[in-house]
């Protein structure tokens, strides 16, 4: 069974810096990426992405099967919901999604 745990959210101030890890069990680190949802909002990719390049970084730790995502230089806009997701298609064309519980990160200005 395939189980993403995020941790690492809070509250910081704009400008600051957070790490989210996404601890991963049943599975392995591919096709994982970290999402996040504005209220109202659909959920959007956030890394790997071009939006925020540059600011937020998604790297991998095999050896503790945990995915982390460092988010710099934060933003009140950046005040959301971050999950990670493990998103694909198996080789028989099955379609799959994986979401963690989610975790808060809000940013004071």
């Amino acid at each position: 069974q395939v189980r993403l745990v995020e941790s690492g959210g809070g509250l910081v101030q704009a400008g600051g810096s957070l790490r989210l890890s996404c601890a991963v069990s049943g599975s392995s680190l591919n096709n994982i990426g970290w999402y996040r949802q504005l209220p109202g909002k659909q959920r959007e990719l956030v890394a790997p992405a071009d939006s925020v390049k540059g600011r937020f970084t998604i790297s991998r730790d095999n050896a503790k099967n945990t995915v982390y995502l460092q988010m710099n230089s934060l933003k009140p806009e950046d005040t959301a919901v971050y999950y990670c997701g493990k998103r694909g298609v198996t080789q028989t064309g099955y379609e799959y999604t994986y979401w963690g519980q989610g975790i808060q990160v809000t940013v004071s200005s």
